[in-house]
Order: structure tokens, then sequence, then C-alpha cells
């Protein structure tokens, strides 16, 4: 089960420096676990959050997913009920580059969650898109597999 990260990123990147990337984007933090870390498994969708819901339902082993919702604010990617079918399957945590819904219910749960902010809209159910593939916003190539930190300060993953 993933564990809060001893090491604050601010720290972690003065140890690494150029070996990590730092996500220039800024992202809410929206889950009770405000530091997260684990290695990157990816989806990547515009408006449609079956493969979010999919994947989080499936073992996470402390891995953080990072959502690429293009930066769309046009519909939720992640509510409640998917947000706790992640910490029941072992999730650290949640990057995602758009927005989720149920902000009080998430503050409550036991995980990462870092989003642009909210829209109370259900996305689309069909399953465009694709899992575990690089994804890339501000400035990072998620690649999955690699290790990612995240806390209050931001987010930090390896080349």
């Amino acid at each position: 089960m993933a564990h809060a990260t001893g090491t604050a990123t601010a720290d972690l990147y003065d140890e690494r420096g150029e070996e990590l990337q730092s996500l220039e984007l800024q992202l809410l933090d929206l889950g009770a676990r405000t530091r997260f870390e684990g290695p990157v498994r990816t989806v990547r969708c515009l408006g449609d959050n079956a493969l979010v819901k999919a994947t989080l339902a499936t073992p996470g082993e402390g891995a953080v997913l990072v959502v690429d919702g293009g930066g769309s604010m046009a519909s939720a990617l992640m509510g409640d009920m998917i947000a706790e079918s992640a910490v029941a399957n072992g999730w650290a945590g949640v990057v995602i580059h758009g927005p989720v819904r149920d902000r009080a219910a998430l503050a409550r749960l036991e995980l990462g969650v870092k989003a642009l902010g909210s829209n109370p809209r259900k996305s689309a159910k069909d399953g465009v898109g694709e899992t575990d593939v690089p994804v890339e916003f501000g400035g990072v190539v998620f690649r999955p597999g690699a290790m990612l930190w995240a806390d209050e300060d931001g987010v930090l993953v390896e080349h």
C-alpha cells in the first residue's frame, strides 16, 4: 500500500535537481492525502472518463494515475465513486489535467487528488482514449513506470 512520502518535493529537487521534471501547471489539492508518491500509470481522454473508471478499478499497488484530459474544464473526469474505487484498490493518487466533481467527498478520502478544478457535469462513458501511453502537459512527460512525487508544493517526475 502507498504511504505518504517522507521527503518534501522541494528537498527532493534540491537533492536530485535536473534528474527530475517539475510540473509547471498549478493544480489544486483536492484529496485528504496531500503528499503521495508512486509509479506512473496514464490515461489520455477528452470528456470521457470510462478508461479512468476502468483503470482505477484494477489493483493500483501504490501507483499514481496521471489523466491527461487536455485541460478541458467541460466535464469532470473523476467523482467520489471512482475515487472510492481507487482507495479500495490501493492507488496512491490521481493527477488530472482537467476537473473533478464531488469535491467535499474527495476531501475526505485517503487518496492524493490533484486537478485543475471542478465541474459538476458528468463526462461521457464511451471508453474513448488510451491507457499506459506517455502523456505530456505542464512541461512534463509522464511515462508509465516513472516515479512521481507530489505534495503541497507541486509534482516531480523522473525523466
